[in-house]
């Protein structure tokens, strides 16, 4: 698996770059709240999902961790395609969404950062990155009535940090990725 990441180290920096966009234009737009998360979540599930399913099949068969980026991957199209379908729900059932979303998520990244625990060194951003997604649908379930613009930023803010994890992970791969080339073909 951390070859099939090595390899697609770049999909990795798109991840995050989806994500920092994705809190930045939520900080910037607050006054459309159901509008602005709705689009802005349904289009971030969509990419990022679609960059994880890409991880996933460009994984070779019988790796250990394709099933998990594979599952999470269409979770993430699932959930953006579902918001776009039904732009009309209510705040408090996108929040029901993003925050099951969210735990799943985490889940399967403690799940990746665990299998990889012996292959990558400062496997703690993946672990993180994983507690951080499930901690944050935790808090959006416990407080849903925390009022729209509230959740707004709290995303926002979630998604920002995490898509800098995401960036620094996929640069320490891409390193690894380097490091790895090199010495299959040396000068």
């Amino acid at each position: 698996m951390l070859e099939t990441l090595k390899r697609g180290w770049w999909l990795v920096v798109l991840r995050g770059v989806v994500a920092v966009l994705f809190g930045v234009l939520a900080f910037a737009y607050p006054g459309r709240a159901g509008e602005v998360l709705v689009l802005l979540f349904g289009a971030y599930a969509l990419v990022n999902g679609l960059f994880t399913l890409g991880l996933g099949i460009r994984a070779p068969k019988g790796i250990p961790g394709k099933g998990s980026l594979v599952v999470l991957g269409l979770l993430g199209v699932v959930a953006g395609i579902l918001t776009f379908f039904y732009p009309g729900i209510t705040a408090l059932s996108i929040l029901w969404v993003i925050a099951f979303w969210a735990i799943l998520t985490g889940i399967f990244e403690i799940s990746t950062a665990i299998k990889l625990r012996k292959e990558l060194s400062n496997e703690w951003m993946l672990i993180l990155a994983g507690v951080l997604s499930a901690a944050f649908g935790v808090v959006v379930i416990a407080r849903p009535n925390a009022g729209a613009l509230s959740i707004i930023w709290l995303i926002a803010a979630y998604a920002i940090v995490f898509g800098v994890m995401l960036l620094t992970v996929a640069f320490r791969l891409r390193g690894l990725f380097m490091q790895a080339r090199r010495a299959a073909h040396p000068a």
